[in-house]
Parts: structure tokens; C-alpha cells; sequence
């Protein structure tokens, strides 16, 4: 974990009424802004286990995310909304401006 710099501030991606330790998904945006700039992905069970992928990939998972292009990972899953019932309402906001960037 040498190479991930030390002074990140991570994001947690939980539901907003979450309690518990999770385990959640955290985020960290490296410096930069162009699509080259480095993101961070952890799981708060296992913070030293840290991957690391691009903005331009990030924005492209994000993206197929709200697409429901991953929907049939999650088909049968107890507790999770019908991805073809929400995709005519599908919040199309670009990631930035929804809290998911380094800007929000």
C-alpha cells in the first residue's frame, strides 16, 4: 500500500440511513482532474486491500451503473429494487453533481 498516498480523504457509499460498520465501499479521488487522474476503491472490512483504477474508467462504471447495465448481477437478490421498474425515472445526473466526484 506504499504507493497509495496517505493523506486521501475516502468516501463512504452507503445508504443514508446505514448503521453498522458495513462492511461498505469507500472511494478516494488522487489528484488531477483529467481522465488519467488515479481513484482509489477500498472496503471498510479490509482498508489496506486498496485498488486502484482511473477517473475515465470510474466515470465509465458509474455511468453503466445508472444504465442498469450490472442490473442481472443482482436479479433475485432479496431486497433489491426491480431495475426495469426505475429505468424510465433513472437519474441521468452526471456523477459529479450527485456526490459520487471530488467535487461534490
Amino acid at each position: 500500500m506504499s504507493d497509495i498516498p496517505p493523506d486521501l480523504t475516502w468516501e463512504r457509499a452507503a445508504p443514508p440511513d446505514a448503521t453498522g460498520p458495513g462492511p461498505w465501499i469507500e472511494l478516494a479521488f488522487g489528484p488531477g482532474d483529467d481522465g488519467e487522474a488515479p481513484v482509489y476503491i477500498r472496503e471498510t472490512s479490509d482498508p489496506e486491500n486498496v485498488v486502484t483504477t482511473n477517473r475515465r474508467k470510474w466515470d465509465a462504471f458509474v455511468l453503466g451503473v445508472q444504465a442498469g447495465e450490472f442490473d442481472h448481477f443482482v436479479e433475485g437478490v432479496e431486497g433489491v429494487a426491480n431495475a426495469a421498474d426505475t429505468t424510465d425515472t433513472a437519474d441521468t445526473t452526471p456523477p459529479e453533481t450527485k456526490g459520487i466526484g471530488p467535487d461534490a
